[in-house]
């Protein structure tokens, strides 16, 4: 007998529907698995066998073939132990033929017929809702996730036992609620009020964050650049339902995602400088996402920018200059987005403490070198802002002025980032870093009095064409923050100044 059941795999960040094909015809015992499925799923023929037999129904003793359709797709997931163990059911005669039709099984089977949940059902179920799918049976612990699909009807289960009795119209078991909302404002445990002084990291910061900018701090050990990065979260505009749904479903497929509700807030990923190249850009037989993607939309704060394998840091240039990363390997060819904001810190040299006024540097000339060799120039070529942060002063630290809180400083980027998608909502762009030589020629229009200082910092400086651009974008940003529909000298100096260089000797 022949039966046909869905379920669904992962790809990329990708849901794939796949048919599970069961035929149960004459001849010795026998039970294999066909259509390109690694071994996580050929293995779940002794989890289906014992899930059944378990669960109280009868296992046929005949050949039984499963077919994962379409067959030149790599199945890589244990969530198909659903599908193919209710279209042993269904083709074995246990369970009608219409009681799963046009409906989704997605979980893994332990040996006692319990579901256990599976990452990525998110992409998953908005893949079956786009053919067609209504209807999807999932383990009660992916049940918060599952209910982020609108236009699904989704019922969690404990066990297989319960999903045939619903099947069967005996047992019906609850559909999960709806949860997904239109992302809000998220609360912060930091703010930048609890920073004393430190006036023009910040100024350079929330530039960075107006304009979706990269940046380099480079300060003595203990001058607050850590402190400061971990902030710039907090003045970053919320994330929009798309910007929500795009994270949450790096998450899932992740395996990162345990919430009942949307991500909302921005991610801040800060990995270690023991970090290998896939770990930071992706990887494995069929890639995962790394680092910079889990990124993005938010934030990839790189502390001891130095201390990271210049191979690893290398390969940063394509997901800065593109937004994405692509990764081509044996079994799979993926693209991940990866558009985020560069905050990098260094110290100025092996001890840290090279031009301080209270401390004496004990590198030699050769030992800074090396250094600030460590970062290659394309690679500092496409930071835009450049800040030193000096230590904080007794007198800052103890003061009792206070300080600009997070609020007031989103506020005017939320103005900034306002006056950006309007003018770049024609090319499809939200704010001013992702502007192309095209858009920037024909929405930065400078003052003539700009147009010549930016010609002398041209032949001055010896700028590259990516360095010229950049300095232009950087100014536009500045231009948005003072509300100005022109770029002037005054913005085009300011930009320039964060054009600094590595510390020489």
């Amino acid at each position: 007998m022949f039966a046909r059941i869905y379920g669904s795999t992962i790809l990329g960040l990708q849901g794939n529907i796949i048919t599970v094909e069961t035929d149960i015809g004459n001849g010795l015992p026998s039970f294999e698995i066909v259509g390109l499925a690694t071994t996580a799923v050929k293995e779940s023929k002794e989890r289906v066998r014992s899930a059944l037999k378990n669960s109280g129904y009868e296992f046929p003793m005949r050949r039984i073939t499963i077919n994962l359709a379409p067959a030149d797709l790599k199945k890589d997931s244990a969530g198909l132990d659903m599908a193919i163990g209710l279209g042993i059911l269904v083709a074995g005669g246990q369970l009608p033929p219409a009681a799963a039709n046009r409906t989704l099984f997605i979980g893994e089977l332990a040996l006692d017929g319990k579901i256990r949940p599976v990452t990525g059902i998110l992409p998953m179920l908005l893949q079956g809702r786009a053919q067609g799918f209504t209807t999807v049976f999932l383990s009660s612990e992916n049940e918060a996730e599952g209910a982020l699909c609108p236009d699904m009807t989704v019922y969690p289960a404990h066990t297989l036992t319960e999903v045939y009795e619903h099947l069967c119209r005996r047992t019906p078991l609850a559909a999960a609620e709806l949860t997904a909302k239109e992302a809000g404002e998220p609360e912060y445990k930091v703010d930048f009020s609890e920073v004393q002084g430190q006036y023009m990291a910040k100024r350079a910061l929330e530039i960075a964050a107006a304009g979706g900018h990269n940046v380099l701090m480079v300060g003595s050990p203990g001058a607050g650049k850590t402190m400061l990065a971990k902030r710039i979260p907090t003045i970053l505009p919320p994330m929009n339902l798309q910007e929500s749904m795009e994270v949450t479903k790096i998450y899932s497929v992740s395996g990162l995602f345990h919430d009942a509700h949307m991500l909302t807030e921005r991610p801040f990923r800060s990995p270690h400088h023991t970090i290998s190249m896939a770990g930071l850009i992706g990887g494995g037989s069929i890639p995962k996402p790394g680092e910079v993607t889990l990124s993005h939309n938010g934030v990839l704060f790189l502390d001891e920018l130095p201390e990271f394998p210049r191979a690893v840091l290398e390969v940063l240039r394509q997901p800065l200059e593109d937004g994405r990363v692509h990764l081509s390997r044996v079994q799979a060819a993926l693209s991940y987005p990866a558009r985020f904001i560069l905050i990098a810190a260094m110290n100025p040299c092996p001890c840290g403490y090279l031009h301080d006024a209270d401390h004496a540097c004990s590198c030699t000339a050769g030992e800074i070198r090396r250094y600030v060799r460590k970062i290659s120039g394309p690679l500092l070529d496409r930071i835009d802002l450049h800040v030193p942060v000096e230590r904080p002063k007794y007198a800052e630290l103890t003061a009792t002025l206070p300080q600009e809180s997070s609020l007031t400083i989103r506020r005017r980027v939320l103005a900034a980032r306002r006056r950006q998608c309007r003018r770049l909502a024609p090319y499809q762009l939200y704010c001013n870093a992702h502007m192309g030589h095209r858009e920037i020629k024909e929405t930065c229009p400078i003052e003539p009095a700009g147009q010549e200082l930016l010609e002398q910092i041209f032949e001055t400086l010896k700028l590259s064409a990516r360095s010229f651009d950049r300095i232009i974008k950087v100014s536009r940003t500045i231009a948005d923050l003072a509300q100005a529909d022109t770029i002037t000298a005054e913005h085009l100096a300011e930009a320039v100044s964060y054009r600094n260089t590595l510390p020489k000797t």
